[in-house]
């Protein structure tokens, strides 16, 4: 009888975890199937290979997250487990299609670290769904199959009972077990090179320590798994991967004295701010060129203009601005790569020539950072009188703080300005009426007085549906070349106008202060204008933009009354507008400083480098996300070229990121100065 009772026993038992264990692995597969269907198509709608070892790798992860939930699920009742496993299917579903839109909309992923910027999102919420590609609902179709199969067997599905608690410390232990071995499966895929593309700048693990590059990270670890890792990120800021190497000394070819730098290398215990000491101090130094000084003395003016690509290079429509491009040094292949918060970071990187940080909204997010080597403090030191204004408020940017911070002796908002705007309507204000404002403060300044300024318009910010300025000039594109636009494009158009008009009060009033020949104009685009689809830009660019990331190139131009108008091909970005800035007005500068470039330097390397690390030039086109490249001439590169690349671009990227983050230029100024 007692072997009976104990056969009984065990037979019970092997039920009670049979039960369990089914429960356990039905709940894991159907979490996985669908959470890997919504990944796959994922995939197919942004155009990204899903037969490759990415996608194993996003596998084995929802896997891992599929058992942690089912776990959980054990501890519930049944009822509730369907209901539970649709929000989880549901959340992932929204949160993909946002990703996919997102990208689409504004050129990047969504990020927690830029969460500061809700508030603008939603205030082109509108905007932004009315641009998703009907394709992108596709990515509701496990969703919709998950609820039918729910409802087709409501009576049979997940119909196993629950038992009493006797049995779920084993079956923790193998439920645990199970979990192991598939996050040993996962760390093998971070770390094998078989799963490794050998192109890719920035490796696997270092990617999901620090997951800074989100087109990357997404098609590597798939939009769940970045989720976490940007949650993760955004909460508990991660540290570069940083390993101690003998830091090594390459003279430049000058007689510039590093004894100091040296000294505080050698007393310097910090391994980050050693690496970026090691990495400044060896970066490219350049010497004086034919156009060092071309503008020494001369007062100047950069216009940072609103969401201005090359539509706006029209003599009819837009003549003050066809003045500036066609009488100045005019770059064709020029590019304003976006990130996650377009305006300001660009605005930052033109100010201190390195590369803002991908996925945050860098200007605020450091604002208290001192940048002793920035556009204001290089022209303070030369004894100018700087200033820097911008039509609109703080709403998006802390730019009082950060301008400050930089240099700028004065900043000027829409407020200080008292320019009229209407929050209420998303109405922006006039960039005439800013440019009267900017002509009655240059009327300040007294003969012998050099003053720098820094502006950033406005109007020609999107919405660009029905608006003051976006109706204004509607007249202009009726029974002409421009009938057949799309009315959002005319509207951009029309906005444009108002720009253009404020252009023309600049340069006038700088005329009648006897200050214009005496004063340089730089002009150039934020960004392209995000509001507008590609096909509805295509009807007004002289050029495809079908290409990814054609659609960023933005005019770039330096105007001065007294210099022979030249088009340059060189490709180049808003990064190099400082070093360039420094050496053509003679300024006091180590153009180690800055991981940009002097355009005129004489061994200038042409090139654009986008924010996730893809690249262009005038032989071909690098795509960090897809490590496929694109050739335009019969040269090619070998395979180690173009991982050389890939590293340069990475660590320009990288060491302008770490720089910021820890204030490290503050930090070097005070060490030797």
């Amino acid at each position: 009888m007692k072997f009976k009772s104990f056969l009984k026993k065990i037979k019970s038992f092997i039920k009670k975890e049979r039960n369990y264990t089914n429960k356990l692995a039905f709940n894991t597969f159907v979490l996985t199937f669908f959470i890997f269907l919504i990944e796959l198509i994922f995939k197919m709608v942004t155009n990204q290979n899903i037969f490759n070892f990415s996608s194993i790798r996003i596998l084995i992860g929802i896997i891992c997250f599929s058992l942690i939930i089912s776990y959980i699920e054990l501890f519930i009742k049944n009822k509730h487990v369907v209901k539970i496993n649709l929000i989880i299917i549901l959340i992932i579903s929204i949160y993909t299609i946002a990703q996919a839109g997102f990208n689409n909309f504004i050129g990047v992923y969504i990020s927690f670290n830029v969460r500061s910027q809700a508030g603008a999102v939603i205030s082109y919420f509108f905007e932004f769904i009315k641009s998703f590609y009907w394709y992108y609902y596709l990515l509701f179709l496990p969703l919709i199959l998950y609820i039918v199969l729910s409802i087709l067997n409501k009576k049979h599905i997940l119909k196993i009972k629950v038992h009493d608690n006797s049995t779920r410390l084993r079956n923790s232990i193998v439920c645990l077990s199970i979990f192991l071995v598939f996050v040993f499966l996962y760390n093998l895929t971070l770390n094998l090179n078989i799963f490794q593309n050998k192109l890719q700048a920035i490796s696997n693990l270092e990617l999901f320590n620090n997951p800074t590059n989100p087109s990357v990270a997404i098609k590597e670890f798939g939009t769940t798994m970045f989720a976490f890792l940007d949650i993760k990120n955004s909460l508990f800021e991660s540290e570069e991967n940083l390993i101690s190497n003998p830091i090594t000394y390459n003279q430049p070819a000058t007689n510039i004295d590093d004894s100091k730098w040296l000294d505080l290398i050698d007393k310097e215990d910090d391994l980050a701010l050693n690496y970026l000491n090691d990495y400044f101090i060896n970066n490219n130094y350049t010497g004086e060129n034919s156009y060092t000084g071309l503008f020494e003395n001369k007062n100047l003016i950069v216009i940072m203009m609103e969401s201005v690509n090359d539509i706006f290079i029209n003599e009819d429509l837009y003549p003050n601005f066809y003045k500036l491009v066609s009488g100045g040094y005019y770059f064709k292949n020029n590019y304003s790569p976006r990130n996650s918060c377009a305006t300001g970071n660009n605005e930052l990187s033109g100010m201190i020539g390195l590369y803002s940080i991908y996925n945050k909204c860098t200007a605020n997010t450091y604002s208290e950072n001192i940048y002793p080597q920035s556009i204001f403090n290089l022209f303070n030191r030369k004894g100018y009188k700087t200033t820097s204004m911008h039509d609109y408020t703080e709403r998006y940017y802390e730019r009082r703080e950060i301008h400050n911070n930089m240099g700028s002796g004065r900043y000027y908002d829409v407020d200080d300005l008292k320019i009229p705007y209407n929050t209420k309507n998303e109405e922006w204000a006039s960039d005439e009426d800013f440019m009267k404002k900017v002509v009655k403060i240059l009327s300040q300044y007294k003969e012998n007085e050099r003053f720098m300024t820094w502006l950033t318009t406005v109007t020609s910010h999107q919405p660009y549906g029905k608006s003051l300025y976006g109706d204004k000039y509607l007249y202009l594109f009726e029974d002409n070349e421009y009938q057949d636009y799309d009315i959002k494009l005319k509207r951009y158009m029309s906005k444009l106008k108002v720009l253009d008009d404020g252009l023309g009060v600049l340069l006038k009033g700088l005329e009648s202060q006897g200050k214009l020949d005496d004063t340089v104009i730089i002009l150039y685009g934020d960004h392209y204008p995000y509001g507008l689809s590609n096909n509805i830009l295509s009807e007004a660019l002289p050029y495809s933009i079908d290409e990814k990331y054609e659609n960023e190139r933005v005019p770039f131009v330096i105007w001065s009354n007294d210099i022979e108008p030249r088009t340059f091909d060189e490709y180049t970005s808003y990064v190099n507008i400082l070093p360039t800035v420094a050496n053509l007005f003679n300024l006091e500068h180590d153009s180690r400083y800055y991981t940009g470039s002097d355009l005129f330097e004489n061994d200038y390397e042409s090139l654009v480098i986008f924010a996730d690390g893809s690249w262009k030039n005038q032989y071909a086109f690098y795509d960090a996300s897809t490590t496929n490249i694109t050739y335009y001439t019969d040269k090619r590169y070998k395979t180690e070229d173009i991982i050389k690349m890939n590293t340069e671009a990475e660590e320009k990227i990288k060491y302008s990121n770490l720089a910021i983050q820890h204030d490290y230029f503050n930090y070097l100024y005070k060490a030797l100065k």
